[in-house]
């Protein structure tokens, strides 16, 4: 058995090789005779999704079993449904090699998600693909035929797409590219999947919010907002929150999307409000700012950079880091006082990531620059980059330019 991201031998595993129980020894190896036939195996470990497929004995009498951990899984926009910008499961510092890389054909506006040793990706023409982490191997991709501006969602063994040229919510299978089913809600949806107990919520032009539900993809509820959304909905407890182009932040009941608080920021919301603190941080594109609010409505602070903001907030070790078009990156305590700002060379469009304690972000200075949090220096240089900078798995992060992805791993291994 073999942990999938860390390429790392998995002991105490439980096997089942169709009635035959097996456990794995301490190298991670599970032996036994058994007839040259075609079994199904089953493999299941602590902190590993279980696992099964099968397997042709009379042609592979052994083989490499594979299993991944859900929380080295990198499954939707932000990291988790709080949209933090943050992953918290991998261990990967700079430096930093290339292993591979992989050209897309236009725009990669969104980060990748990666599960189970694949990535999937969209770009703006709308093709949808998934490739090995380990080599980069296409293995399969999907046209939409329509313009596509959001990072996909992994719901189990589903993809989740949200398409902005034709408001359509399309459910892949996940391991060929198949359409499942599809189905028109609005006339554009730029919101990322931000999936929870099989619900995707999102905001789309139309200024509505939705929860479909994916399993019997029925609409559980519909909110007007009265301004188009272009951010992710942030899902915290019960509540979700979102931003729109009229300035408003709104706080909506997940199960009824009732509304729980409304207040206002100093300019349009185009990108996504992460909650974390108990807080709730909104940046304003046109307003030049974050504004915090507690998550009951209550304003806290403001904190302007005399520039448009479009870049979602990020939070971690009770910091909040952002991006403006002035070219700066900034981190601020979660009561918004500033620790660090770093500038970064090009205007900043896309939402910082914090993977390991380091702050990942792209510009329009085609770079990508990753800066220690904690004390505000930079430690990673890279010559590409636009909109996303990272995202990833428990082995290797994935960097994104303007329509190419590398997979780079610390130099050490």
């Amino acid at each position: 058995m073999l942990d999938g991201d860390l390429r790392k031998r998995v002991a105490g595993a439980t096997v089942h090789i169709g009635n035959t129980r097996l456990r794995a020894n301490r190298s991670g190896i599970a032996a036994v005779r058994l007839a040259p036939r075609t079994s199904l195996v089953r493999v299941a470990a602590p902190g590993y999704s279980s696992a099964s497929a099968w397997v042709n004995f009379r042609r592979k009498p052994s083989f490499i079993f594979r299993i991944y951990q859900p929380s080295l899984q990198w499954t939707m926009y932000g990291g988790d449904p709080a949209h933090s910008g943050v992953h918290a499961g991998p261990r990967l510092r700079p430096p930093f090699r290339i292993v591979w890389s992989l050209a897309h054909g236009d725009l990669v506006e969104f980060p990748a998600v990666v599960s189970d040793g694949f990535a999937y990706v969209a770009n703006g023409r709308g093709t949808i693909r998934a490739f090995s982490m380990r080599d980069g191997t296409l293995a399969w991709q999907h046209p939409t035929r329509t313009i596509m501006a959001s990072s996909l969602g992994i719901w189990g063994d589903k993809l989740v797409a949200h398409g902005m040229g034709d408001g359509r919510v399309r459910v892949l299978d996940r391991r060929t590219g198949r359409l499942l089913w599809s189905r028109r809600l609005d006339s554009g949806i730029e919101s990322s999947p931000a999936i929870r107990y099989g619900v995707d919520y999102f905001g789309t032009r139309r200024g509505r919010v939705y929860a479909l539900n994916l399993r019997t993809n029925r609409v559980r509820w519909v909110y007007e907002s009265g301004a188009k959304i272009t951010s992710s909905v942030s899902l915290a407890g019960r509540t979700a929150y979102v931003g729109n182009y009229a300035g408003r932040v709104i706080a909506l009941s997940t199960s009824t999307g009732r509304r729980r608080w409304i207040n206002s920021v100093n300019g349009r919301v185009y990108g996504t409000s992460p909650v974390a603190y108990g807080r709730i941080f909104v940046p304003s594109s046109t307003g030049g700012s974050v504004t915090a609010f507690s998550t009951r409505g209550r304003r806290l602070w403001r904190f302007s950079t005399g520039s448009y903001v479009y870049s979602s907030p990020v939070t971690w070790g009770g910091r909040v880091v952002f991006g403006s078009y002035n070219g700066v990156l900034y981190c601020v305590s979660r009561s918004g006082v500033l620790r660090w700002r770093v500038r970064i060379g090009g205007a900043i469009s896309g939402a910082p990531v914090i993977v390991d304690g380091v702050a990942y972000a792209a510009s329009f200075g085609d770079r990508t620059v990753g800066v220690d949090v904690r004390r505000g220096r930079v430690i990673f240089r890279f010559p590409h980059g636009r909109y996303v900078p990272v995202s990833g798995n428990g082995g290797r992060l994935l960097l994104h330019g303007y329509s190419r992805i590398w997979a780079v791993e610390p130099r050490r291994r």
